[in-house]
């Protein structure tokens, strides 16, 4: 006896809603976010009180990212670069969050809706 598909794809379809939803509670609790990188970086360059004699400067935080197509760099304070090395993070796990929220969208409408009837190819 054949048994109804229905409850089980009620099932399936209430799992990837479930799921959805988790993914949209973790997307309304990110923070800020900003695109980019930050680079610490440090100059070295001759000790003007001891000739022959090296000395480093910095470190220096920059902050680059793009803006219409160019590269925009800004120097920041350290306390700056901490945040907004959180607030990049926070863009990157946005990021992945909607690339899951893609692929478990695209699972609920394809359980969710009838699609096209797929020919039967014959083996010739």
């Amino acid at each position: 006896m054949p048994t109804d598909p229905a409850p089980k794809q009620q099932k399936h379809k209430q799992r990837i809603e479930q799921r959805r939803k988790k993914l949209l509670q973790k997307i309304a609790a990110i923070g800020p976010v900003l695109q980019g990188t930050i680079t610490e970086r440090t100059i070295v360059r001759e000790d003007p009180g001891a000739p022959g004699k090296k000395k480093e400067y910095g470190p220096y935080y920059q902050w680059t990212w793009k803006r219409e197509g160019k590269t925009v760099t800004n120097n920041l304070s350290p306390s700056q670069a901490k945040v907004y090395q959180k607030a990049i993070d926070e863009h990157r796990k946005l990021e992945g969050l909607l690339a899951d929220l893609r692929e478990t969208s695209l699972q609920l409408l394809e359980a969710s809706t009838q699609g096209v009837a797929k020919r039967k190819r014959g083996k010739e």
